[in-house]
């Protein structure tokens, strides 16, 4: 349990890490870098920790170190007992993680029946080409990238009658998530989930990262095609039409957060004075806060008792 609660508020504090210096980046900056690297250090830190910079509970000494006076405002054997917990917790922790390959087969096996039926209702296996990008055109799903090593680009039948100086935005943007292999990212991305799928920071990470991949892609559509006002009221016109129809990552509408993607096209806000002194000295703080912070552990840092080692030793006359 508190094993638990330590790798939340480990991944929590350097999500806010992230979130602040995504915010002092340049507009066209690439964002997901930052994200990954936040997601690693989220999942290292506290494996490290464990071993070479833990807290006892039982003794209240860090690494063979006093514990600090504050330490005594909590209730430690409380905490300690809570290892009572491990069989319930683990059990629904297997639970969770099993409910997490099921839904990711489940909507492999969707998608795969998606391609399928397209293109035999089409009666044709090869993908269509549409402005000189190869595509699969659905009924309903869509636009998005789908696939890990072989991409493939899934475009709505009525996508198709966009005008063509709208469409090349639409297709361009699927293209570049087919080009960057943003569909396997953001597949080694959420591995860790199925590991510990109740590290509720990680689902936030994750879905930051979704949102700086649309980004990324946003701006590099933009830098390639030269005009984001045009881009912008086509997210606005595909969100509406695509409402009703399943949504999958990475895709044109992404995963939400339309309006975070829009003002950072439209009209990026840049820091005030006030905020270029305060944003880095709080993401430093709270890096400094993460470094600082032992891994909290039941148990002693040595299982092995004086006490009981000595009655153990066998007499002899």
């Amino acid at each position: 349990m508190l094993c638990i609660l330590y790798v939340n508020l480990v991944g929590a504090c350097l999500g806010v890490v992230a979130l602040l210096v995504e915010r002092a980046m340049p507009a066209l900056a690439m964002r997901r870098w930052l994200w990954l690297a936040v997601i690693g250090l989220s999942m290292f830190v506290p494996g490290y920790y464990r071993t070479h910079h833990s807290w006892s509970l039982l003794d209240g000494s860090v690494n063979g170190t006093a514990g600090h006076a504050a330490f005594s405002l909590v209730d430690l054997q409380w905490w300690a007992e809570t290892d009572s917990y491990g069989p319930i917790i683990n059990r629904i922790w297997l639970s969770l993680s099993a409910i997490l390959i099921a839904w990711a087969l489940a909507n492999a096996w969707r998608v795969w029946q998606v391609i399928a039926s397209s293109r035999s209702r089409d009666g044709d296996d090869s993908a269509a080409m549409i402005d000189g990008i190869p595509v699969v055109v659905t009924e309903e799903v869509g636009p998005a990238t789908v696939g890990l090593l072989r991409t493939q680009v899934l475009l709505p039948r009525w996508a198709l009658a966009l005008p063509q100086s709208q469409r090349q935005y639409v297709l361009r943007h699927e293209n570049e998530h087919r080009r960057a292999h943003d569909g396997l990212l953001l597949f080694i991305a959420s591995l860790p989930l199925v590991l510990a799928p109740w590290n509720l920071a990680l689902w936030w990470q994750l879905r930051r990262l979704s949102l700086a991949v649309e980004m990324d892609c946003d701006a590099r559509v933009v830098d390639a095609l030269g005009d984001a006002h045009t881009y912008g009221a086509l997210l606005l016109t595909v969100a509406e039409a695509g409402s009703r129809s399943p949504h999958l990552q990475p895709a044109f509408l992404g995963s939400g957060m339309l309006e975070r993607r829009l003002t950072q096209l439209l009209a990026p806000q840049r820091l005030s004075r006030v905020q270029r002194l305060v944003v880095p000295a709080l993401a430093i703080a709270l890096l400094t806060l993460v470094a600082s912070m032992p891994h909290p552990v039941s148990g002693l840092p040595s299982q092995h008792h004086p006490t009981t080692s000595a009655s153990a030793r066998p007499e002899h006359p």
